[in-house]
């Protein structure tokens, strides 16, 4: 296992392009299954998450082929396959395809799904759904058994906006006979992505973004090539980065847009924020001051950002208070933190932040994927050197994070830690 030293007190400065959506990649790579042929996507995160969704693709008969962030997909012979539940439950979008593979096998058995541990995700959403379309779902032993003779299109109302359930009921719907609706359906940017790439394919979806998507069924589609967007999470780790180093980082590459709530909450904690057509540029040359946040479904302040965020807020002047209203156990962090210095306190579903004058070094244990990258934050701008572990959780999201930072003025090493020692 290896460790990351981070060694903190550096100001971030410079330019940063943002590679290719963790999430975006990770429904698209369950929509492929759809096509009974060759799909090429581009500018893929070559990360841990993304290799472990590949590697299940070949379990189900599909043929992968890698060549950098550029990845093609052959579904012509997909199978009934019996994928191991250890792979499964690494990841939660393994889950995800479920549908699209009941879509072209009729038959399917899949582990429950897994992912980081930030509180209870049940795919009671993702269930109703497919149902709705036909499908006969058991589950056993901890495996869901699922067989369908022919999605038929439906109206379908989820209780929340998820976006994972979103995803999912719209690809699965792509192949059903008649139109399927989903009513209050999640309007993140990723949900806009899958949308494109599936009517690239020659599937006939509208309304993606709004709260109402409609999906005209097709007999089948075709092969396509599709560029994955900008990470926004990647792209609110980098600008959250520079506001808590006092530091200036240009943030490119990127749909403004999607950074709307935490553009609006860095300003509003202080931190100069400027936007272009495809960049984001924050700047901090004094320290923040205490704000409140809320995690909503989007257009709100995404709930992944809700830990790099409570770092950020560390070193701001005053009371920071967050809510976190989407996952009640995304709380891995605080411990973390305060080792490091930080006054954190927990109220139900809020973090109380007291803003504290500096941070310190510490030796802290990464618990998730985000609380992993607010640990990061936090060492670059403590005193000392910080050692995280656990860093295989923050490869899950980050593509080259010690090389991105590095090329800041930061300073992170990635050390191989002797079998058996996790770190010093």
């Amino acid at each position: 296992m290896s460790y990351f030293v981070v060694s903190g007190g550096r100001r971030l400065e410079g330019t940063v392009e943002v590679g290719g959506s963790k999430n975006a990649s990770l429904a698209l790579l369950s929509a492929v299954c759809l096509c009974d042929g060759t799909t090429v996507l581009t500018n893929v995160p070559q990360i841990s998450d993304t290799n472990t969704k590949a590697n299940l693709l070949e379990r189900f008969g599909a043929k992968v082929s890698w060549n950098g962030n550029r990845l093609a997909i052959d579904c012509s012979h997909l199978f009934e396959g019996d994928a191991d539940e250890e792979t499964v439950r690494s990841i939660r979008t393994s889950f995800f395809l479920l549908g699209p593979l009941l879509a072209r096998l009729g038959k399917v058995k899949i582990a429950a799904p897994g992912g980081c541990k930030i509180g209870a995700r049940p795919v009671d959403y993702h269930l109703k759904g497919l149902r709705a379309l036909g499908a006969n779902i058991d589950f056993e032993g901890g495996v869901y058994y699922a067989s369908v003779d022919k999605f038929k299109g439906a109206e379908i109302y989820l209780d929340f906006p998820s976006a994972g359930a979103t995803q999912h009921i719209m690809t699965a719907a792509v192949l059903a006979e008649g139109n399927t609706v989903i009513q209050n359906a999640a309007m993140e940017p990723e949900i806009l992505t899958l949308a494109s790439f599936l009517n690239g394919m020659g599937a006939n979806i509208e309304g993606a973004g709004t709260s109402t998507i409609t999906i005209s069924g097709r007999k089948s589609v075709k092969e396509t090539e599709f560029r994955v967007p900008a990470d926004r999470m990647q792209a609110g780790t980098y600008m959250m980065a520079a506001a808590m180093t006092q530091g200036d980082i240009t943030v490119a590459g990127l749909l403004p847009d999607d950074q709307t709530a935490v553009v609006n909450k860095l300003r509003e904690a202080g931190a100069e924020v400027f936007e272009s057509n495809d960049s984001v540029r924050v700047r901090s040359n004094d320290r923040l001051r205490g704000i409140r946040v809320k995690t909503m479904p989007f257009p709100g302040f995404p709930t992944d950002m809700q830990q790099p965020m409570c770092s950020v807020l560390t070193l701001a002047d005053g009371e920071s208070v967050i809510e976190e209203t989407i996952y009640e156990a995304r709380i891995g962090h605080v411990d973390e933190l305060n080792r490091m210095g930080a006054n954190i306190k927990l109220a139900g579903k809020a973090t109380i932040i007291q803003g504290t004058e500096k941070l310190r070094s510490a030796n802290v244990v990464a618990s998730d994927l985000r609380a992993g990258a607010s640990l990061v934050l936090a060492g670059l701008a403590a005193e000392g050197d910080t050692i995280i572990r656990n860093i295989h959780l923050i490869d899950r999201g980050y593509e080259n994070l010690e090389e991105t930072f590095t090329a800041l003025g930061g300073k992170i090493e990635r050390v191989a830690a002797p079998e058996g020692d996790l770190a010093p």
